[in-house]
């Protein structure tokens, strides 16, 4: 990771589209340098100007976004007109509106996820990928994380009691239904109940090492509605993707470069998804980070992260790329 001081964005806005949404952009790093555009986590995690610090400021102009309806990106909380295709489609306007005609596209976690929808809907316009914490979108990675008996409630089980606690009086009904009813209840609290215990269980599995929320620390109010309400969104309807939709597509960009880092010990995205995707991928780079979970701000995943931004600028390089 870069150590230096931190990254300013030279431009900030916000970019309007045509179905009335307020997308926020900004951009960092070097305006001649490699665009590479950043999809952050979620969904409905918004962007961090830690971000900027995964790319070398010197080599890359840095795109970062929020999603609709989280982040800086207005309406809050929409769920209206948000699906994995209107995000594709707002990257594109993005790339357009800066007059850039091809870029790396890089992300974590579920922004692993919509940088390979994106890739696979325009594999023109990309020039690698640099992905972490793979997410697939597959219904097999929403039960991981999510549904008793499966992987992640089986390593945490006493998280996961607290997870369920919200909806423990709706035991006879699936987990994401029984969240459905809560994160969209009449009754405030009750609403707010509810995203907090989704986010937190995510935040708490999310590292190796225990974490602030693992000791019980607060989280903010508007990023826990933010990341519940968007994510439950998204993989209620199984990420708006067809089945193994991903994995099905990817000779559409498998000749493109790819730098792929995951912690060996992910509980939020399985080790298999990386493995996966890495073995239909020929040029791809899988990292293995021995140290870490799934966080970016792991130490391990973050240096693995920059490493992995200089090696791509490298393979731009030696096949002639030119960033425009």
């Amino acid at each position: 990771m870069n150590t230096a001081a931190a990254i300013e964005a030279f431009a900030t806005q916000w970019l309007d589209t045509a179905d009335g949404q307020q997308i926020y952009l900004e951009q960092s790093g070097n305006p001649q340098g490699v665009p590479v555009v950043y999809c952050h986590g979620g969904p409905g995690g918004g962007s961090s100007p830690f971000h900027r610090q995964l790319f070398d400021p010197t080599l890359y102009h840095i795109i970062i976004f929020d999603q609709r309806g989280c982040g800086l990106s207005t309406p809050a909380l929409q769920l209206d007109s948000n699906s994995t295709e209107h995000l594709i489609a707002d990257m594109e306007q993005i790339r357009r509106h800066l007059h850039i005609e091809s870029w790396v596209v890089a992300g974590g976690s579920w922004g692993s996820t919509l940088a390979l929808a994106y890739g696979q809907a325009y594999p023109d316009r990309c020039l690698g990928f640099i992905l972490r914490g793979i997410f697939l979108g597959r219904q097999q990675d929403i039960d991981w994380l999510y549904r008793a008996g499966f992987g992640a409630s089986q390593v945490f089980p006493d998280y996961y009691q607290d997870f369920i606690k919200p909806v423990a009086h709706l035991s006879d009904v699936d987990i994401l239904q029984a969240y459905q009813l809560q994160l969209h209840h009449h009754d405030e609290s009750i609403r707010l109940e509810a995203a907090l215990a989704w986010s937190i269980w995510e935040s708490r599995i999310a590292t190796l090492l225990p974490n602030e929320f693992s000791r019980g620390g607060d989280m903010d109010a508007q990023s826990a509605l933010a990341l519940a309400l968007i994510e439950h969104h998204y993989f209620q309807h199984q990420c708006f993707f067809e089945p193994n939709q991903l994995l099905n597509n990817i000779h559409k960009i498998n000749h493109l470069p790819c730098q792929i880092v995951h912690g060996r010990y992910d509980m939020v995205c399985k080790a298999e998804n990386a493995f996966s995707l890495a073995s239909l991928w020929p040029g791809a780079e899988l990292n293995w980070v021995v140290d870490a979970g799934h966080s970016a701000s792991e130490v391990g995943i973050c240096s693995a992260l920059y490493q992995a931004s200089l090696e791509m600028a490298e393979q731009l390089q030696a096949l002639g790329a030119k960033a425009l």
